[in-house]
């Protein structure tokens, strides 16, 4: 048993922020049937290297980026571009509890698929939009793409190293606006399906990277409203510091044994915590020192406290400091790269990798969904769909049609 038994979804995002959103939804139970264009498919199928081999250990056509947003989904081929394909949507929304669209605004309501045309057809439907900008707005009909976003977002004034030490605008590793957006997607879509439960109405859910990403702004953008735009001062990059928080950064330490350039990170997150810390660093005074005894007095006279523990901790290894600390119960870490991440026994023990067999006949590790619910655990039973690989199953199950009309479609290069 899952949580979303009984919840189909007609899925005609693509790429990531939609495809992000139905994955976690999927993962919770739901039947996600994910339209395709024939013979093409999700833009991301193309998206490599690196793609997955073969057991052959030659490449597929399915790229990592793919595989890793679209488990737990169904595949079905259909040309929405025509009027058969349209009629399929229609269709098989009459079937479904979630229908999620990330096409520029507009083009759904050219097709006959907008909220409008289709609420008409399942009123209990719950549409979720996913565009750059919105529905609404003077910038409404501008494509949105991620990167771009974080920039207008400006996610990327307060991102990378302070500008005096040579800092510039730098973007965060991974796509976050898109990411984020389809988690605020999957919580809008679960609020508009409980209200449809309660109610047999749906509703259109608006989601826009933009405004997830100027929400996503959180305290810095709670800095700028309550107080900088009064005293003109705009929140600007802090590198690997707290703009609120001190000491909560990365502070470089001894080398090691081959000479190489060490860090670790020190998140201190309340004035017990750096009372430990100081015990820790041989340096009690820091802890009743007048101008450093509450955070906001460690804020304020950052520009004498942080010099201070940078020479303090490359006297020790980062061994040496962790173990510490740790004991301490000092919040702090090592910086993993992706092959440390994914050895690490903690994440291991976690079970934050699956190991998916594939429809090629291979198998593939991918990272796994980190809900962990006790009664109703996330589904891993369906490894991520060859294109179309389901399309006559659904078309036979939910629409019952019969072979000659598939093969009728099929012809019309409509499947």
């Amino acid at each position: 048993m899952n949580s979303l038994d009984g919840i189909r979804i007609l899925d005609l995002s693509r790429v990531l922020a939609g495809p992000w959103c139905t994955q976690t939804l999927a993962d919770l139970g739901a039947d996600v049937i994910k339209i395709e264009r024939p013979g093409a498919g999700d833009d991301t199928r193309g998206w490599g290297p690196p793609f997955m081999k073969t057991p052959a250990g030659e490449d597929t056509r399915d790229a990592a980026y793919y595989l890793g947003t679209n488990r737990n989904k169904r595949s079905v081929t259909c040309d929405i571009a025509t009027a058969e394909g349209q009629q399929l949507i229609r269709q098989l929304v009459q079937s479904c509890d979630v229908f999620i669209e990330n096409f520029k605004v507009g083009d759904m309501a050219r097709y006959g698929l907008d909220y409008a045309s289709l609420s008409q057809l399942n009123p209990k439907l719950v549409y979720c939009s996913v565009t750059g900008f919105g529905q609404t707005g003077p910038y409404r009909e501008r494509a949105g793409y991620d990167y771009a976003i974080q920039g207008i977002g400006g996610l990327m004034s307060v991102t990378g190293e302070r500008d005096d030490l040579g800092g510039g605008p730098q973007k965060v590793g991974v796509a976050v606006a898109d990411l984020f957006t389809g988690l605020y997607a999957t919580v809008g879509i679960l609020a508009a399906l409980r209200h449809a439960e309660k109610t047999g109405q749906g509703q259109h859910v608006d989601m826009a990277l933009l405004d997830t990403q100027v929400a996503m702004l959180a305290n810095l953008g709670a800095n700028y409203l309550v107080s900088g735009q009064k005293e003109g001062k705009v929140p600007g990059r802090a590198g690997n510091a707290h703009q609120n928080i001190v000491p909560y950064q990365v502070f470089e330490v001894a080398p090691t044994p081959d000479g190489q350039k060490d860090y670790l990170i020190l998140a201190v997150g309340n004035d017990g915590q750096y009372a430990k810390f100081c015990a820790v660093a041989g340096r009690p005074d820091l802890a009743t020192d007048a101008r450093f005894v509450k955070n906001a007095d460690r804020v304020r006279h950052r520009a004498t406290l942080v010099p201070m523990l940078e020479t303090i901790f490359k006297q020790r290894s980062k061994a040496d400091w962790l173990s510490s600390l740790e004991a301490a119960k000092v919040p702090c870490g090592a910086i993993n790269n992706l092959a440390e991440v994914f050895a690490d026994p903690h994440v291991r023990s976690r079970d934050m990798v699956t190991t998916w067999d594939h429809p090629t006949g291979g198998s593939v590790e991918l990272v796994s969904s980190p809900l962990k619910l006790s009664g109703t655990p996330v589904r891993r039973d369906l490894p991520p769909p060859l294109l179309g690989q389901h399309t006559e199953e659904v078309l036979r199950d939910v629409l019952m049609l019969s072979d000659a009309q598939i093969e009728q479609l099929r012809s019309n290069k409509i499947i």
